[in-house]
C-alpha cells in the first residue's frame, strides 16, 4: 500500500524572509510531528526569481547548503523553488545556457527536490502550456533531483489570476496534464488562491484534468500582502479533512511570516489527518498552541484568539498597547513574534510585493 501523501512546507510567501536559524529550528521542531519535506522559495529571494540567471552570492549559497545538510540529517527532503521569470517568452540558446548553469549551481548546494514555478507571471500568451512543458522536460533531462514539481501560471480556479495575469488560455490545465511527463508533480492551490476548504470532489476533478494527483500548495496560514499581513492566522485548520489526503500527491503548507506561530496550524493539520472524523478544531488549537508556546502563553493566546486572528491590527485600538505589555513580559520567541506583529514589523504594502 502506498504511503499517505507527505506533509511539508513551501516557503512561498512575499515579504520579510525567515532567518536561516529560524528555518533550522522549524525543521527540528516539526520533523518529529510529521514534517517530511521543505521547499525554500521565498519571493524575496531575487536569485530565485528576476535575478535567477545569477548564482547566489557565496554567503547565501553557503547558508542554503548548510540548511540542506541540516534537513538531510533530520530526515527531511530539501528542495528549492526556482521561478525563471518569463523564461517561456523566449527559451533561446542563451536562456538554455543560463538555465543549465543555474541547475548545476542549485544541485551543488544539496537539493533533493526542485520546483519550477511559473506563478505570478503573465500568462495570456499563445502556446503557453506547450512552452512551459518543453522547458520543464528540458530541465528533467538535465537534473538529478529526486523530485521535480511544476507550478503553472494558472494554479487555481480563482478568476483573480485571470484579472492579474491575463485570461488563461482555453484548456490550459488539461493541456498541462496531457503533455507533462507523468512522473513530474504539479502544484495546485485549490478553488481559490487562498482556499477556505478542499473537497474530494474538487480534487478528484483536478486530478482527472492533470492526469495525476495534485501537489497541494495550501495558502494557509500565509499572511503576506497588504490585506492579510495585519492578521495573525493562527487558528487550527478547517476544511482540510482526512478524506482529501488520498487525492493528493503531497500537501505543502505555505506558512505565515511568523515562523514560530506558523507551527500551530501545521500541528493542527497533522491532527486533522490523523483523527479524521474525530477531529475537533478548537481542541486541536488548544493542544497545538500549548505544544508550541507552553501552557502559560498558550492560555493567554487562547483567550486572545479573536483579537489576534480576526480583528487585525487596524481594529485593535488601545487594546494593542495592553496586548503588547502582556506578551512583552514573556521570554519566548512566539511571544516576541506577537510583540513584533503589534509593532507593525510585518505590515506589508503593495510595493513590497514587487521585489524579486
Amino acid at each position: 500500500m502506498k504511503a499517505p501523501a507527505p506533509i511539508g512546507i513551501i516557503e512561498g510567501y512575499y515579504g520579510e524572509p525567515w532567518s536561516w536559524a529560524a528555518r533550522a529550528e522549524q525543521v527540528s521542531f516539526l520533523q518529529p510531528h510529521g514534517l517530511q519535506f521543505y521547499m525554500y522559495a521565498p519571493k524575496a529571494d531575487a536569485f530565485l526569481r528576476k535575478r535567477w540567471r545569477e548564482p547566489h552570492p557565496d554567503d547565501q549559497a553557503q547558508s542554503i547548503a548548510d540548511f540542506a545538510a541540516h534537513c538531510r540529517r533530520s530526515g527531511v527532503r530539501f528542495g528549492v523553488g526556482l521561478s525563471p521569470f518569463e523564461l517561456y517568452r523566449d527559451f533561446n540558446a542563451q536562456a538554455q545556457a543560463d538555465l543549465g548553469a543555474k541547475l548545476k549551481h542549485l544541485e551543488s548546494l544539496g537539493i533533493e527536490e526542485l520546483g519550477i514555478l511559473f506563478d505570478d507571471m503573465r500568462g495570456d500568451l499563445p502556446g503557453l502550456a506547450e512552452t512551459q512543458i518543453r522547458i520543464v522536460h528540458w530541465i528533467a533531462e538535465r537534473t538529478s533531483v529526486k523530485r521535480l514539481i511544476m507550478c503553472g501560471t494558472y494554479y487555481s480556479d480563482d478568476p483573480n489570476l485571470d484579472s492579474a495575469f491575463g485570461i488563461r488560455p482555453p484548456g490550459y490545465l488539461q493541456d498541462i496534464g496531457a503533455g507533462l511527463a507523468p512522473e513530474i508533480g504539479i502544484f495546485w492551490t485549490g478553488e481559490e488562491v487562498c482556499s477556505r476548504e478542499y473537497s474530494t470532489a474538487h480534487l478528484a476533478r483536478v486530478g482527472d484534468a492533470l492526469r495525476r494527483k495534485p501537489v497541494l500548495w495550501d495558502n494557509y496560514p500565509v499572511n503576506d500582502g497588504p490585506r492579510m499581513s495585519p492578521y495573525l492566522f493562527i487558528r487550527s485548520v478547517t476544511g482540510r479533512p482526512a478524506s482529501i489526503r488520498p487525492h493528493l500527491e503531497a500537501h505543502a503548507v505555505n506558512p505565515a511570516l511568523q515562523p514560530v506561530l506558523s507551527r500551530i496550524p501545521f500541528l493542527s493539520l497533522v491532527e486533522s489527518y490523523a483523527q479524521g472524523d474525530d477531529y475537533q478544531y478548537l481542541q486541536a488549537f488548544n493542544r497545538a498552541s500549548a505544544a508550541v508556546l507552553g501552557p502559560d502563553i498558550a492560555a493567554r493566546v487562547q483567550r486572545h484568539l479573536v483579537l489576534l486572528n480576526d480583528w487585525g491590527l487596524d481594529n485593535l485600538g488601545d487594546t494593542a498597547t495592553a496586548l503588547r505589555a502582556r506578551y512583552a513580559a514573556y521570554d519566548h520567541p512566539g511571544a516576541r513574534e506577537i510583540v513584533d506583529w503589534l509593532d507593525g514589523r510585518w505590515r506589508m504594502t503593495r510595493d513590497m510585493m514587487t521585489h524579486g
